[in-house]
């Protein structure tokens, strides 16, 4: 337990000075706020076994003084989707800046959140806008959720803005939701698949085959096949080459996805993969089409939003289009005009926008096409979860009956035999 002298303002901004116990720095200052109080200064008072208290050691601020030494971790966008909308909440109801980060912190349920608004509380009590508080943690807060804050500060509409970014988090986890629910299905499907297929070639398959040794039998095509492929997979050697080969591959292919030429080569080839590619797509616009229009309704330059959609869309194709749009636009042609030339908008997000650029309602005009492509998104992935379905219950029975088949042949020519 050491002892510290404080300098902090009251919720009136009265200034109190003071002592107290405490085992560290940060949690006397978390027991001050919860006074109400606002911590300017803390100098600790270091004991000399009983004998008196020594000099005084003035600390630093404390937005220098609780600095975080270690990494902070991922925040899930569910937390971070709450986080804007109780902030909106209370910043409308009039709340104080300082407060709704305090409360917020108490109120989050996420450790990392949790360490993020207190870092973000420190800053703003230094004297930092609130922008660049949060723009310290860019791996928390994206380019779209700096840019839409910073509109909010500058326009002092923050409440509305903070809305507006949770309504379009939720979309967009929404969004992400059904793909993943979607590919979820076909990929226990899949693993299970693999799981008999290996149980029955590691397993069954070699039990039979010492079988049939005593027969002298000569083995029909597709039972060699399979006796080829267990004697395969029950060598250990050959297994570890398998699982080399695949991890060597994955970790491959996530190199060059690092690379922004082999992340525009992978995008290209995701747009173009059959049924998949056309879902890929759809869910580009529908997120290109939401981040534009909450930006500029949000009052962001069409330049700055344009920029900051093509850091927030997860496809290089596409980004690479939308900053060609935004040179384009800077120069002075209407945003329409450059993306159609890009051959990636279809004719109706293109008219869309020409639309609203002219009756000044381009805004309300994205939130459509977003709309849009959002439920035509849906349809494509029930549709495709529909038809997966028939497909993986087909080709995992034919694997399974492939094996069976090839392992009762040998049997028909072993009664055959008996029976002549």
């Amino acid at each position: 337990m050491a002892t510290f002298s404080y300098v902090a303002r009251d919720q009136l901004g009265k200034v109190q000075e003071g002592t107290a116990d405490a085992e560290n720095d940060q949690i006397l200052v978390r027991r001050l706020r919860e006074r109400g109080l606002w911590v300017q200064k803390i100098d600790r008072v270091k004991g000399d076994g009983g004998a008196g208290a020594a000099k005084a050691q003035k600390a630093a601020p404390v937005t220098k003084a609780t600095a975080r030494k270690k990494r902070i971790g991922k925040v899930k966008p569910r937390d971070l989707t709450m986080f804007c909308r109780q902030f909106s909440t209370m910043i409308n109801a009039g709340v104080s800046l300082v407060r709704c980060l305090a409360v917020l912190e108490q109120q989050a349920g996420s450790p990392n959140l949790k360490a993020v608004i207190r870092e973000v509380q420190y800053s703003v009590e230094g004297g930092e806008t609130l922008t660049r508080s949060l723009s310290r943690f860019p791996r928390i807060f994206s380019n779209l959720f700096i840019g839409l804050v910073r509109a909010g500060e500058v326009g002092g509409v923050l409440d509305e803005t903070l809305d507006r970014l949770a309504t379009f988090l939720e979309e967009d986890l929404k969004l992400k939701g059904k793909v993943k629910a979607a590919m979820t299905y076909p990929a226990i499907v899949m693993i299970i698949a693999v799981l008999i297929v290996v149980g029955l070639v590691t397993f069954i398959v070699p039990k039979f085959m010492e079988l049939f040794k005593d027969f002298n039998l000569t083995m029909p095509a597709p039972t060699q096949m399979l006796i080829n492929v267990s004697n395969f997979m029950t060598n250990p050697i050959n297994d570890i080459i398998l699982v080399g080969v695949i991890v060597v591959m994955v970790i491959a292919i996530n190199r060059i996805k690092a690379t922004k030429t082999g992340k525009l080569y992978y995008d290209k080839l995701m747009l173009k993969v059959p049924v998949f590619g056309n879902l890929n797509h759809k869910i580009a616009l529908a997120r290109f089409s939401r981040t534009m229009s909450t930006l500029l309704e949000s009052g962001v330059p069409i330049l700055q939003a344009l920029e900051t959609v093509a850091g927030a869309l997860d496809n290089e194709v596409l980004s690479s289009a939308v900053l060609d749009a935004r040179a384009a636009v800077r120069e002075g042609e209407r945003l329409g005009e450059p993306l159609e030339r890009a051959k990636l908008f279809p004719p109706m997000v293109v008219q869309m926008i020409s639309i609203g650029e002219e009756t000044g309602s381009l805004d309300a005009m994205l939130a459509k096409v977003a709309d849009f492509y959002e439920s035509e998104a849906d349809a494509a992935i029930e549709s495709l979860t529909s038809a997966i379905e028939p497909i993986l219950i087909v080709f995992l029975g034919g694997v399974v009956g492939f094996i069976v088949v090839a392992m009762f042949l040998p049997l028909v020519k072993i009664i055959e035999g008996l029976s002549s």
